[in-house]
């Protein structure tokens, strides 16, 4: 007997389909049509059964959000354990026919009617799983506790980062609205005609955020909060351009430093010859403050103080600023969440 499964991939390249099937159709991102199925594919999951997120359908739904490739297959049964291994091999998932996602095993993972086999795994890269590992080992000898079922963050082999270009653009453009709210919290406000002229590139590279706060007049106290903790994503930036280091996260971020930094790239230079920590050391720090933001959160939730003299305000800014690096959701930074 012959079925269609559809499998999705996380991985950039996988392997080629080594096992006996026919070839339906196969989908990359580049196609607009497969973000709107992914998406349709999403609230698919969602809707099953009574609807409710279970640990489960939450990996699930997040391997959706990773999906790069999507495969469409006709296998014989006596083909499925070959299709198995390479499904395992690829990380992904299956859709079958009758309307389960499933692992690469075949056990349902979310069925037509919300069921699932408690064996079912959502496939994670080698990498992803032993990072996980090492970065909890790292929060346990500084006494804090994060619960084993989160799941990991992106791996090497599913990533596409910002061009190290982009960063450092982004690295400018982010030192304006924090020096302009640092300026407006000392009450001497730097002109906005001053920022333009003497960073022409970093303003060129405002988001909408960005430039709406710099043209207010006057902004929210709120707002003047918020843009000044950016600084925080800003050395999160300088970190991932090898600019700086990135302390433990008990403290607030060295600001003249951070500025010195900005002031002396300030040039089409810096970021044509801009280059990006190995890819490792950046999903590293990302799983990392993903684990610690979950932490404090926690604490916070519980009305108790950060462990181990966290500074919530440092892990989340730097959270944000390395979803963005990742392409978290394929965000704009505008837009970038940091759910834990």
């Amino acid at each position: 007997m012959t079925t269609l499964i559809n499998i999705y991939s996380t991985l950039r390249a996988p392997s080629a389909l080594d096992f006996p099937h026919e070839l339906v159709g196969h989908r990359t991102l580049s196609d607009p049509d497969l973000t709107t199925h992914l998406n349709g594919f999403a609230g698919y999951v969602q809707s099953r059964g009574d609807g409710q997120m279970t640990q489960t359908r939450y990996h699930v739904l997040l391997h959706i959000l990773r999906v790069r490739r999507q495969f469409s297959i006709h296998v014989e049964d006596q083909d499925f354990e070959a299709m198995a291994q390479w499904v395992w091999r690829a990380n992904g998932i299956c859709f079958t026919p009758e309307g389960a996602v499933r692992d690469p095993d075949g056990l349902i993972l979310v069925g037509p009617g919300g069921e699932n086999d408690p064996e079912a795994q959502v496939p994670y890269p080698p990498d992803a799983v032993d990072r996980k590992t090492r970065m909890e080992s790292v929060l346990m000898e500084s006494g804090i506790r994060t619960p084993t079922t989160l799941p990991p963050v992106i791996g090497a082999s599913e990533v596409e980062l910002q061009t190290a270009s982009e960063v450092a653009q982004r690295a400018l453009a982010l030192f304006l609205p924090s020096l302009k709210a640092e300026s407006l919290d000392l009450n001497q406000p730097i002109p906005t005609v001053e920022l333009q002229t003497q960073f022409p590139l970093g303003f060129e590279a405002l988001t909408p955020m960005e430039r709406s706060f710099i043209f207010s007049d006057p902004p929210s106290q709120q707002d003047i909060v918020n843009f000044a903790w950016r600084y925080e994503a800003q050395a999160a930036l300088q970190w991932a351009l090898g600019l700086s280091e990135l302390p433990w996260p008990t403290q607030n971020c060295d600001v003249a430093k951070a500025a010195r930094n900005i002031l002396n790239n300030n040039s089409a230079a810096f970021i044509q010859s801009a280059v990006l920590r190995p890819t490792e050391e950046i999903l590293d720090a990302l799983d990392l403050h993903y684990r610690l933001h979950w932490a404090v959160r926690e604490a916070h939730q519980q009305e108790l103080s950060p462990p181990a003299q966290l500074e919530p305000g440092v892990i989340s800014e730097r959270h944000h600023a390395l979803n963005w690096l990742v392409r978290f959701e394929n965000a704009d930074w505008d837009d970038v969440d940091t759910p834990t």
